[in-house]
């Protein structure tokens, strides 16, 4: 059996502060295999974006990983000298950023940038390089890509400045894809566009893609799986079909109630009550019980480990064994 693109094994990520270690991610484990695409949700403070900067090496002291493996291929990484994992970056592991502008330079063209990327990753040469630059603006749907490698950033519009992000990031043919709220900042029509198009890239590249938003019904349109974080841990995890259909956590069930459908006009949404715990303040037990309506005793003072479900893996103690006490009021 091929390894999996990306395999994390008990990660955790710790922030050393003044009041003690906080503990961003705790006890993470997940694989994507090649072709597949990834959806990792949940509100914000979950822990997605830092699951995807430990992955790619880029936690900044006082942040650091604390335990756990990520593999790449069977390739242990988080272990590397910052040097080997500078060429990971970009050759390996490709990043797609919320915000285009922070991955382009506004004083160079689009293609410089696209050349220079290529050339620091391959053998190409410089003609070479800037025709396979034309290439990817070109599957990536940008038109006439001969005549717009020589615009600046500031040329082309949100969408298309994303297009050419994505274009970076398969410059060198990565393994692995992270995109970071790919598709927040465009409307509604650009979305769908850079959704179809991530996953023909994922299915005629076989590149695996890991998936960080905030945004179910993205989720729902483009992943295989999805995994559902809730204060730094994972809550579920499973085939996006079954989530979407059958949420085992009473977190999954308060996201999935909160997206408006087209047969329910007039149907009242599920508010999820209270907010994110913050790191200075994850309660015992279950992270999520102070705003769970299921809750119970047991909850509060001992913390779920994933268990197998039907085909969802879900951390929750009403899918340990049915409980003896009743919810609390």
């Amino acid at each position: 059996m091929t390894a999996p693109a990306l395999s994390l094994r008990h990660l955790q990520v710790d922030f050393a502060t003044r009041r003690g270690t906080l503990h961003a991610i705790d006890d993470v484990s997940f694989d994507i295999a090649r072709g597949e695409i990834l959806g990792v949700v949940g509100e914000s403070g979950a822990g997605k974006t830092v699951t995807g900067l430990a992955v790619i090496g880029l936690i900044d002291p006082p942040g650091r990983i604390s335990g756990g493996e990520v593999h790449l291929s069977g390739q242990r990484i988080d272990n590397l000298a910052p040097e080997a994992m500078r060429a990971v970056r970009g050759r390996r592991i490709g990043m797609i950023f919320q915000d285009p502008l922070t991955s382009l330079d506004p004083l160079y063209r689009v293609g410089d940038q696209l050349v220079e990327t290529i050339r620091t990753h391959t053998t190409l040469s410089a003609t070479a390089a800037r025709r396979r630059a034309i290439d990817l603006l070109a599957e990536v749907g940008i038109t006439a890509p001969d005549r717009r490698i020589d615009g600046y950033p500031h040329e082309f519009s949100g969408g298309m400045r994303q297009r050419v992000v994505i274009a970076l990031a398969l410059c060198a043919e990565p393994e692995l894809i992270i995109a970071d709220e790919p598709t927040t900042a465009l409307d509604v029509s650009v979305q769908a566009q850079i959704i179809t198009l991530l996953k023909r890239l994922a299915r005629e590249h076989g590149t695996a893609v890991m998936l960080v938003t905030h945004d179910m019904g993205v989720i729902a349109e483009i992943a295989d799986r999805v995994a559902v974080m809730y204060a730094g841990r994972l809550a579920e995890i499973g085939p996006v079909r079954d989530v979407v259909r059958q949420p085992l956590h009473p977190y999954t069930r308060g996201l999935m109630g909160a997206i408006p459908t087209l047969d329910g006009v007039g149907a009242r949404l599920i508010q999820i009550p209270g907010a994110m715990p913050r790191l200075t303040a994850i309660p015992s037990g279950c992270a999520f019980h102070p705003r769970c309506p299921l809750a119970f005793e047991r909850c509060r003072h001992q913390r779920p480990e994933p268990r197998i479900a039907a085909r969802q893996a879900v951390a929750c103690h009403l899918h340990d064994e049915p409980p003896t006490e009743d919810p609390a009021p």
